[in-house]
Parts: structure tokens; C-alpha cells; sequence
């Protein structure tokens, strides 16, 4: 994997977990609303997984924020 994309998902997987924690969601509760797996949002969340567009918009709507907040900062 090359440093770039490495690091983009260890961002994303960082600004995903640092929104589930702000709104008080456990890792299963946020799978549960995004419709993943936990041991997929686990991954994620450690930068292992590279989801699609459409994932990280059910993930915005699960965490209640503009799916552009998770890519804010790149």
C-alpha cells in the first residue's frame, strides 16, 4: 500500500472514530446504525479498511454529520 493512500485511511479512520466517541457511541452501535460489521468498522477505524463513497455516507448519516466533515482537513 503506498504512503499516501496509508495515510489517508489512518485519517479517516481516526476522524471516524474521534466522531463516534464525541457523539457516545460504542464501535458496535455505530456498525449497527452505518450497517457494517464491527470487526469492518474495528478495521476501519484502524485504518485497514477502504471504504466507498457510498459506506462513508451511511456512516455520516449514522454519526449525524455532513459526509464532508469526514474528509475535512485532508
Amino acid at each position: 500500500m503506498s504512503s499516501v493512500k496509508e495515510g489517508f485511511l489512518i485519517f479517516l479512520g481516526h476522524r471516524v472514530s474521534t466522531l463516534r466517541h464525541e457523539r457516545g457511541m460504542s464501535q458496535l452501535e455505530l456498525a449497527i446504525e452505518a450497517g457494517v460489521s464491527k470487526t469492518y468498522l474495528s478495521d476501519l477505524e484502524r485504518g485497514k479498511r477502504n471504504p466507498s463513497a457510498f459506506l462513508l455516507r451511511r456512516l455520516a448519516l449514522a454519526l449525524r454529520v455532513d459526509p464532508g466533515r469526514l474528509l475535512e482537513g485532508l
